[in-house]
C-alpha cells in the first residue's frame, strides 16, 4: 500500500478553525478581488471598443480570472494615449 505524502494527507481548515488574522486576510483578499473585477467590468462597459485591444467579450471573460484577469486587462487591454502637452 502506497503512503500518502504530507501535502495530500493535510486536511483543509474550516472557517471556524482559521485564526483571526487568517480570516482578516481572506476577507481582505476577497474585497480586493471583487473591487478589481467590478472596476474592470465597469471600464469595459464604459470604454469605446476602439480604445480596447481585442474583443470586449474576451476581456470580460478574462477579468473573471482572480487578480490576474483585471490586472492583465488594465495593463495590456486598454490602449494608452500619449500625454497631451
Amino acid at each position: 500500500m502506497a503512503k500518502r505524502s504530507k501535502a495530500t494527507a493535510r486536511k483543509k481548515k474550516t472557517w471556524k478553525e482559521l485564526s483571526p488574522m487568517a480570516k482578516f486576510g481572506t476577507i481582505t483578499a476577497a474585497i480586493v478581488q471583487l473591487s478589481l473585477l467590478v472596476a474592470a467590468q465597469r471600464d469595459i462597459s464604459r470604454r469605446p471598443a476602439e480604445e480596447i485591444r481585442g474583443s470586449k467579450a474576451l476581456w470580460r471573460a478574462a477579468t473573471l480570472i482572480n487578480f490576474v484577469g483585471p490586472g492583465t486587462y488594465f495593463t495590456f487591454g486598454v490602449k494608452r494615449h500619449p500625454a497631451a502637452k
